[in-house]
């Protein structure tokens, strides 16, 4: 059965249906205008003016030429504005295209080539960049830049002030499409060349909602406060902090980088509800003279993400902040995070799992030939649902890939177990693979952050004549003079201890730090290249 809709005009019938994250700040703030969405250093931003920001801001897009569905890419830090941009591309039908601002000049410039974006907003502190890779990339026409004083033109290209382009607040009025893409984000490229991930309004709305629920935002007077110190061109940031925050009318902080007693500060003096950290941020907050002295009880709920953490730090992280669970959540680009979410309970009796699926994402366990495993079998993490993206950009052989056998292949190996929890083993690619046994390096990594005298590790499979690949460590102290040949003597020890004799590492090596993206994950990938050159 299907309606007849020959009398209804398709804009009008668009606005009246449509499930477009544009319309989800104009619902927000006809609910609480006056409050404050973001604050930004000295700024506090309310509802009202962050949603007329982004109307103008896509209204000016549009009359600029810019095409509906067409990318506008974002060299943008933290900032309210990055907000309004994100927006106002939302408003528009058009699709936001956030930089990874940590990438090298040389992929910045192929992901700007590879996406056909003719539209650059950027930062004043990124022209630098944006001039380095101009002259390669002729079909950028516009480039528009925030602040109060701009150059005339970069690389030969006209500049536009940001607030001359977000003039006319008058609510944009066009068809946005469910399925319209929302955001391209681009991976990483650990391996090869980035991928750009297409994602819907549609998955990323129901994204949003998901998160929402499993964090517990509240939408009445007692709504929450969320400082956010990742990167918002990542989908963590983007889609899983900020985002829900703005649905439920709550309020983001945007402190200037992460230092962990001017953050505690930020926590106490906004009564924060909600934290999103990286385990080596947590690490530095419980090193810090604040922790001890400060009113934290304000906070609910700590996450973290992007790697283990042992048990010893969580329970440490839960009596610093004594009113909050601790809880894991993880999910990646291509699938709207979180696509799985620990309950309270799994904070003591299933920690170092990954959870259970959120409500909106199915999980399964897959294997080679396809098939799905019961639980306790390994295999590949693969998903169902409205989070997973549309697809990549420009890439039908990674898509045919990525969607085999009816599911979306996600490169992690796990299992389920009986109450439907999933554990992580390892990244299909960072499996070691020693003397004809595949060994976790996340399940070496977690026995080595068991020790208090390290704060990161990472552990990787380097070519061996005898072993195929031998396991290796890379540690990064708790205190940088210690001296590393006894420390390193005293972890393998530690290993010996809690490993089998193959899941030991043959070498552990003590670095100052460790490379790593963003968002805080290492890259394996450059330490990988390193150990065989």
């Amino acid at each position: 059965m299907r309606p007849d809709l020959s009398g209804v005009d398709p804009l009008e019938f668009n606005l009246a249906t449509r499930f477009s994250v544009g319309d989800m700040l104009t619902r927000t703030t006809a609910l609480f205008a006056g409050r404050t969405a973001i604050v930004d250093g000295d700024e506090e931003i309310t509802y009202a003016r962050l949603d007329a920001a982004s109307e103008a801001f896509g209204r000016g897009l549009l009359d600029a030429g810019v095409r509906h569905q067409e990318p506008v890419a974002f060299l943008l830090g933290n900032s309210w504005r990055f907000a309004a941009s994100f927006f106002g591309c939302a408003k528009a039908g058009l699709v936001a295209l956030p930089v990874n601002l940590m990438l090298a000049p040389e992929d910045i410039g192929w992901i700007l080539a590879d996406s056909g974006t003719r539209t650059v907003v950027a930062d004043p502190p990124f022209l630098p960049l944006l001039e380095a890779v101009l002259p390669s990339l002729p079909e950028i026409t516009t480039v528009v830049v925030t602040g109060d004083e701009v150059p005339e033109s970069i690389a030969g290209r006209p500049v536009r002030r940001w607030a001359d382009v977000a003039a006319d607040p008058t609510p944009v009025r066009v068809v946005v499409e469910d399925r319209d893409t929302l955001h391209c984000l681009y991976t990483s490229g650990t391996t090869a060349r980035p991928k750009g991930v297409l994602t819907s309004h549609l998955s990323v709305h129901v994204g949003v909602l998901s998160n929402a629920l499993q964090t517990g935002h509240r939408r009445g007077d007692e709504f929450s406060v969320l400082p956010i110190v990742l990167p918002l061109f990542h989908t963590t940031a983007l889609d899983t902090l900020l985002l829900p925050i703005l649905l439920t009318g709550g309020t983001a902080v945007l402190p200037r980088g992460f230092e962990p007693e001017g953050f505690l500060e930020v926590v106490e003096s906004r009564r924060a509800t909600h934290l999103m950290l990286l385990p080596m941020m947590y690490a530095a907050l419980l090193a810090s003279p604040g922790i001890r002295t400060r009113d934290l009880s304000s906070v609910r709920l700590c996450i973290y993400a992007m790697a283990p953490m042992p048990q010893e730090r969580i329970a440490a992280i839960a009596a610093a902040f004594p009113s909050a669970q601790v809880l894991l959540g993880s999910g990646q680009t291509e699938c709207v995070p979180a696509t799985v979410f620990q309950w309270p309970a799994h904070q003591e009796t299933k920690a170092a799992s990954w959870g259970p699926s959120t409500v909106t994402v199915d999980t399964r366990i897959m294997d080679a030939a396809g098939e799905l495993l019961p639980p306790g079998g390994t295999g590949e993490i693969v998903y169902r649902g409205p989070h997973v993206m549309s697809g990549y950009w420009n890439n039908a052989e990674a898509n045919t890939a990525a969607f085999a056998h009816g599911w979306f292949h996600s490169g992690d190996v796990g299992h389920l177990d009986d109450e439907g929890v999933v554990w992580f083993t390892d990244r299909v690619k960072d499996m070691v693979k020693t003397g004809g046994e595949n060994v976790s390096s996340v399940e070496v990594e977690r026995v080595l952050l068991a020790s208090a005298e390290i704060v990161e590790a990472a552990v990787i499979g380097v070519p061996d004549d005898r072993w195929g690949e031998a396991v290796t460590g890379v540690v990064v102290p708790a205190d940088p003079d210690v001296d590393a040949d006894a420390l390193t003597g005293r972890l393998l020890e530690h290993c010996r201890q809690h490993l089998a004799g193959f899941q030991v590492p043959k070498r552990i090596e003590v670095r100052v730090g460790l490379p790593k993206t963003a968002t805080g994950k290492i890259q394996k990938h450059e330490l990988r290249d390193e150990f065989r050159a």
